[in-house]
């Protein structure tokens, strides 16, 4: 069993802020705010990403609505309880910040500018029989639920989406299936309709998988399946 935490969730985000700051909670004296960052996908659209840092961390007259920064942390889930149901709800947590003067020595440090701008590595367990589904136009989509450990017996749930033969290859994924993913945090809008016929917009968020490893803990690494997506 994977125990290191730190490597069984990684991200790097690179993007605009949207948005003010706004408070989120406090814990042991320690403020943490929300804010939006706008990550561009190699199309014309952009990801909208909330993103969850300490007040240790912020610079107020470098982070302000149009700047840029690179943050590097974890995709993280906690359980909101709202009109008596449960709601996941997902965000980044922030454990460093690099802001505009700051970025270009970071970038360096990677082995390409496009690795830095939407990147997330996960090592987790699938908790829920994927759902494999075809588009109207056959495209192959398969949803994941992954169950991240986390340090002081704490997991985060991270929704998945894997496309083509890798969304083919998880259909057959067993619950409990350790994995690591390669993808990209993205958002993405739909409409919620309720039994009185109206409707409202809202945004999920969830890792679109690049690929994916099936962890064999009775064999050796390099025997590992390996996955590419189309």
């Amino acid at each position: 069993m994977n125990t290191n935490y730190a490597d069984n969730n990684h991200l790097i985000l690179m993007g605009k802020v949207t948005s003010e700051k706004r408070f989120s909670h406090e814990i042991y004296g320690e403020c943490f705010y929300i804010f939006d960052l706008e990550v561009p996908r190699l199309s014309d659209t952009a990801d909208i990403i909330p993103v969850t840092i300490s007040e240790r961390l912020i610079q107020d007259e470098k982070m302000s609505v149009g700047s840029k920064v690179l943050i590097r942390g974890q995709f993280r889930s906690y359980n909101s309880y709202e009109n008596e149901k449960n709601k996941l709800i997902l965000t980044v947590f922030a454990k460093d910040i690099f802001y505009e003067q700051e970025i270009e020595e970071q970038i360096e440090t990677e082995e390409s500018k496009d690795s830095t701008s939407n990147e997330v590595i996960l090592t987790g367990y699938i908790c829920k029989k994927p759902i494999y589904r075809q588009t109207p136009f056959g495209r192959e989509i398969a949803d994941l639920l992954l169950a991240v450990n986390r340090a002081y017996n704490k997991s985060d749930y991270i929704p998945a989406i894997a496309w083509g033969r890798t969304a083919r290859f998880c259909q057959n994924l067993e619950v409990g299936t350790e994995v690591k993913v390669t993808g990209r945090v993205q958002s993405r809008s739909y409409e919620k309709k309720f039994e009185d016929g109206t409707s409202i917009t809202k945004v999920a968020y969830e890792v679109s998988i690049g690929s994916l490893e099936v962890i064999d803990e009775k064999e050796d690494a390099g025997e590992e399946n390996n996955q590419e997506a189309m």
